[in-house]
């Protein structure tokens, strides 16, 4: 018959055994979950990086196409200044009207 310190003592080896197995799990699906999730970083940064590219690319085409479209403008009122006066004295109303909440 074993005594109590025995079984005591055999079950607290159980215990520890099946504690160190249910960590070395734990340690290998880690190890599995960071193996995939390196990629997926790197592959995340590299999309990131071309998407802040276009972004800037995008930015520059956009300013550049506001300074065009404010030279032509601007180049066309200094050229027909009486016709722009009209232009905007029909264009202020007509734009009034047309945003104005009901």
């Amino acid at each position: 018959m074993a005594t109590k310190d025995t079984k005591t003592r055999g079950e607290a080896e159980n215990a520890a055994s099946t504690t160190e197995r249910v960590a070395a799990q734990a340690h290998e699906a880690v190890d599995r979950a960071a193996e995939h999730a390196a990629p997926a970083e790197e592959h995340i940064r590299e999309r990131l990086s071309h998407a802040d590219e276009e972004v800037r690319e995008r930015a520059e085409k956009a300013r550049q196409s506001s300074e065009d479209v404010l030279r032509v403008v601007g180049n066309y009122v200094r050229d027909n200044p009486l016709t722009a006066i009209g232009l905007a004295f029909v264009a202020g109303p007509l734009f009034s009207a047309l945003t104005r909440r009901k």
